[in-house]
């Protein structure tokens, strides 16, 4: 099968004025499925495996739904998984168990993923939680097979209580670059920084799930995004020139990730930050770049952005896009600030005052609380992002959003709260203009 076809675009104002040095570019990077019938098989890898975590702590049991709708959405994820891929089940408390099948990974059919319905029922509510456990005994089962796609799906309801944070942490990077995960808490007696630092880690995403009623459609969507995935780890390698360093490279769309301390060096200039697995797909980085400023009138290639994917043969460039930069005397190009760029900095500031903000609700520190959650109304405004416009309002009362002039309520649902939380990072894509772009594809020519 031929690989999955990458493109990459770059959107920027590459013109620079006397003696500046930041280069700022937004890096669009999309993969179009190779697979002639559907997403079904991948390109490059051994094959794909699953692991479903089930919190089973004893309060899975208070209310007793919680546990009910649990293994309901189990069973919704296990339905997802496409014939030939490998699959678990684990039991998390404050140790890990194994629920299907009895060792290793079974290979999904119809005959087992029946015997995963009959494992589920015996899941049961007790003892305590303990998540570090629960990802050592993935990466271990993990390892009991060769394939190259491998994603947990990991669900809890509670606090880590019988683990530190430095105990936790010795896992999380274990178990980093090994496999993804999507996390999800459900009810609101669990920390969303606790969660937040593991899918961050193991690139997948976290959010809540206030009514456990709504977890099987959510295990069900999970699984069928990660059964679209056709190409595991792959890379974002920037090269830059001598006396250039990368200020930082954020993930900005679907959602802000900072990459930029996840580098390993590839080359003596270049450096590879993880993306993690693809399917048919789009998602924008922002990479910022310093470079020795040049004449007036000399150009200079700032950075070279390529797509690294892991075949059998070894690594390989799958796309790439030129970041330039132009000196220039005229003020009428030196100063347009490229609107990729300004959306996704907007979006990016916007993810970090709500989380500032609420950590100064928390504190009791009131005014920089609606300092910050007002500065967060008028990024949402002003970039689009409803859906987090509409968070926002159930935290604070909004008075004027252009002013971002905003009252904070005196009570909030904690599932209100945590959902804003959770959400944050979650960003609008940039409009496209009528009639074309204001940027080019893989570092054409200048505007």
């Amino acid at each position: 099968m031929s690989a999955p076809e990458f493109t990459v675009e770059i959107f920027q104002n590459e013109y620079l004025p006397a003696g500046a040095r930041e280069v700022d570019a937004v890096v669009t990077v999309t993969s179009t499925s190779s697979a002639a019938h559907g997403p079904a098989a991948t390109w490059g890898a051994a094959g794909a495996a699953e692991i479903i975590i089930v919190d089973s702590s004893g309060s899975m049991g208070a209310p007793t739904e919680k546990m009910t709708e649990a293994r309901r959405a189990a069973a919704a994820a296990i339905d997802a998984i496409r014939d030939g891929v490998a699959f678990a089940v684990v039991a998390g408390t404050h140790q890990a168990k194994q629920m299907y099948p009895d060792e290793g990974l079974t290979i999904a059919d119809a005959v087992t993923r029946k015997a995963a319905h009959r494992a589920l029922k015996r899941l049961y509510p007790d003892g305590g939680t303990a998540i570090g456990q629960w990802l050592i005994l993935a990466r271990e089962l993990f390892e009991t097979g060769d394939q190259a796609l491998r994603h947990v799906i990991l669900l809890t309801d509670g606090q880590n209580q019988h683990e530190s944070a430095e105990q936790l942490a010795a896992p999380i990077n274990q178990c980093e670059g090994y496999f993804t995960c999507d996390c999800r808490g459900v009810g609101t007696d669990w920390v969303v920084d606790e969660l937040r630092r593991i899918s961050t880690a193991l690139l997948g995403t976290v959010d809540i799930v206030p009514d456990p009623a709504g977890l099987a459609a959510d295990f069900e969507a999970m699984m069928n995004a990660s059964m679209a995935k056709e190409m595991a780890n792959v890379a974002l390698r920037v090269w830059t020139p001598q006396h250039a360093t990368v200020r930082f490279i954020k993930q900005v769309a679907p959602a802000v990730e900072d990459l930029t301390a996840r580098r390993t060096q590839a080359a003596p200039l270049a450096g590879d930050y993880p993306t993690g697995a693809w399917g048919a797909e789009s998602r924008d980085y922002h990479i910022g770049v310093n470079v020795e400023p040049a004449a007036v009138g000399q150009e200079m290639l700032a950075a070279r952005v390529s797509l690294i994917g892991t075949t059998a043969s070894g690594p390989q460039t799958l796309a790439q896009g030129l970041v330039r930069a132009f000196w220039t005397d005229d003020e009428a190009l030196s100063t347009q600030i490229n609107r990729h760029v300004a959306h996704y900095t907007g979006q990016a500031e916007l993810a970090h005052v709500i989380q500032d903000g609420l950590e100064a609700r928390k504190e009791g520190d009131e005014d920089t609380a609606a300092a910050k959650l007002g500065r967060a109304i008028v990024l949402a405004h002003e970039s689009g992002n409803q859906d987090t416009a509409n968070l926002l309002a159930k935290v604070v009362d909004v008075i004027d959003p252009v002013t971002g002039t905003v009252r904070l309520k005196a009570k909030v649902d904690d599932a209100d709260e945590m959902a804003l939380d959770t959400r944050s990072s979650k960003t609008v894509r940039v409009k496209k203009e009528p009639g074309g772009s204001n940027g080019h594809p893989t570092g054409g020519a200048r505007d």
